[in-house]
C-alpha cells in the first residue's frame, strides 16, 4: 500500500493522506495567518472523511472544482458539520486566498455525498472501507481501509475515555498498519470528574461574588460538552456563536451521541443568544456563564464579551482547551493581555485554563496501541511525533514518522 502525506504529518492541521493514488483520507486546513492547505493537487477517485473539524474537512469542497466529482464518504453528522464549517469559511473569507472554494463548489457536496453507519463495510475507489466510532465528537470515525493486501487503520482524532457528549472509542479492528494521531502524546489529562468539579466550583464562586464568566469553546463538540456540564452542576448559562447551530444539528442525530436526552436537557437549561441589538452587552453584566466561540479568542462573539468583562477582577475567562501559539487565547494566558479586534487589551479579569480535550492523552494512546503491537505504526497529527516514536520504538514497536510531502510504502 502506498501512502502520500499531503498534510498533518509532524503538525496539527490540514490533515490529508492519499492512499494508492486513488483514495483520499481527509482534506483539511491549518488555521494560521494565512491559512495553510494540503500540498499538491490530488485528483482522487473517492474521498473518506473521518470527522467534522476544520483541520480535517476545511478544504473538502475544493475537491469539486472544475469537472471533478469524486464521491465523498462520511457519517451523517460529519456531512452536516462540514457544510456548516464551509458556509462559515465562505462568510468570513469567500473570494479571498484564505478560502480555497466557492459557493458553486459547496453546492455540489450533496450531489456526491454518501453516508455510512459505523461497522458497515462499503467500497470506495477499489478499497473496502469501514467506519468505527472514534469517541472524539459525534460522527467521528476510525477508518479501516483494505486494498486486498494490506489493512490500514487511520485513527483520525479519537478519545478512549467517555465524555458527556460521546462515549470513548472501544473499536480495535485488525490492521497491518496504523496511522495514529499523537496530539497529546506527552500529556496526561486530569481525571475528567475532578476537572469538571474544579471548573464548576470556580464558576460558581465567581457568580456568587457577583461576576460573569466567559467560557470560550469550540463550536463543535466542546460547546455541547460545556452546556452539559453547566446543566449537571446547575450553572446558569448562555450560549452564543456557531455552537448554537451545531447544538441544534447534533440533536437530529441521537444515535451518534452518548445520551440524547441529556443533550436535550442541556439545551433547555441554556439560554440561546439571538444577537439582537444590545443583547450581548446586557448579558455581559449578568451573573452567568457565557459559552461562546471562538475557543482561542480568534473571532466570533467572544470578541464582544471579552472587552465587556475584562476590566473587573471579579469576572473570569475560563479557557476550555489548548491554545495554539500565536492565537489571542495563548497570548492572554502568557501575558495577561490580548489583541482583540486590532487593539491590545490588558485584562484585569481572572484567566483560567481547563483541559477539556477530546483527544486521547499519553496513556490513552498507549492503551489503544496495545492492540497493535505487531503492526507498523505511522505517527502523525502532532508536533512531537518523533519523540513519541522513540518511546514506542524502545518498547518494541515498528514506527514511521513521515513529514509533509513524504511517500511511504507499507505492508
Amino acid at each position: 500500500m502506498e501512502l502520500e502525506f499531503l498534510g498533518g504529518a509532524g503538525e496539527i492541521g490540514r490533515s490529508a493522506i492519499l492512499v494508492n493514488e486513488t483514495l483520499l483520507l481527509d482534506f483539511g486546513m491549518k488555521t494560521a495567518t494565512p491559512p495553510q492547505f494540503p500540498v499538491g493537487s490530488p485528483d482522487p477517485e473517492a474521498v473518506i472523511v473521518s470527522h467534522g473539524h476544520l483541520d480535517h474537512v476545511g478544504a473538502i469542497p475544493s475537491l469539486l472544482s472544475g469537472d471533478r466529482r469524486p464521491p465523498i464518504h462520511w457519517t451523517p453528522p460529519t456531512r452536516e458539520l462540514t457544510r456548516v464549517l464551509a458556509r462559515d469559511t465562505l462568510k468570513l473569507h469567500g473570494g479571498t486566498y484564505d478560502c480555497p472554494f466557492t459557493e458553486t463548489e459547496l453546492k455540489r457536496l450533496p450531489q456526491v455525498s454518501q453516508t455510512h453507519a459505523y461497522g458497515t463495510p462499503f467500497r470506495a475507489a477499489g478499497h473496502e472501507v469501514t467506519f468505527y466510532s472514534a469517541g472524539h465528537i459525534p460522527g467521528s470515525a476510525h477508518v479501516l481501509v483494505d486494498d486486498g493486501e494490506t489493512r490500514l487503520l487511520y485513527t483520525g482524532d479519537f478519545h478512549t475515555d467517555d465524555q458527556r457528549l460521546v462515549a470513548g472509542s472501544t473499536a480495535r479492528p485488525d490492521a497491518d498498519v496504523v496511522v495514529c494521531e499523537s496530539t497529546y502524546s506527552d500529556v496526561e489529562h486530569e481525571d475528567r470528574t475532578t476537572l469538571e468539579e474544579r471548573f464548576a466550583e470556580s464558576v460558581k464562586t465567581t457568580l456568587w461574588e457577583g461576576g460573569t464568566v466567559v467560557v470560550p469553546a469550540f463550536a463543535i463538540g466542546r460547546t455541547q460538552e460545556m452546556l452539559m456540564i453547566c446543566e449537571t452542576y446547575d450553572i446558569p448559562c448562555y450560549v452564543d456563536g456557531m455552537g448554537k447551530r451545531v447544538t441544534e444539528l447534533l440533536r437530529q442525530y441521537p444515535s451518534f451521541v452518548r445520551d440524547s436526552d441529556r443533550l436535550q436537557r442541556a439545551k433547555s437549561h441554556a439560554r440561546f443568544v439571538t444577537g439582537r441589538q444590545g443583547q450581548r452587552e446586557r448579558i455581559a453584566e449578568k451573573n452567568a456563564a457565557i459559552v461562546t466561540t471562538s475557543g482561542m479568542l480568534s473571532g466570533g462573539p467572544a470578541m464582544s464579551y471579552i472587552p465587556a468583562i475584562r476590566d473587573r477582577p471579579v469576572n473570569k475567562i475560563a479557557l476550555t482547551g489548548y491554545q495554539v501559539e500565536g492565537t489571542p487565547g495563548r497570548d492572554l494566558l502568557e501575558t495577561g493581555s490580548a489583541e482583540i479586534d486590532g487593539r491590545r487589551m490588558p485584562v484585569a479579569a481572572q484567566v483560567e485554563s481547563y483541559d477539556f480535550s477530546a483527544h486521547a492523552d499519553r496513556d490513552g494512546l498507549r492503551t489503544f496501541l496495545d492492540a497493535y503491537s505487531d503492526a507498523t505504526l505511522v505517527l502523525n497529527h502532532g508536533d512531537r511525533c518523533a519523540a513519541f516514536a522513540d518511546t514506542l520504538t524502545a518498547d518494541g514497536y515498528e514506527t514511521r514518522v513521515p513529514a509533509v510531502g513524504d511517500r511511504l510504502t507499507v505492508t
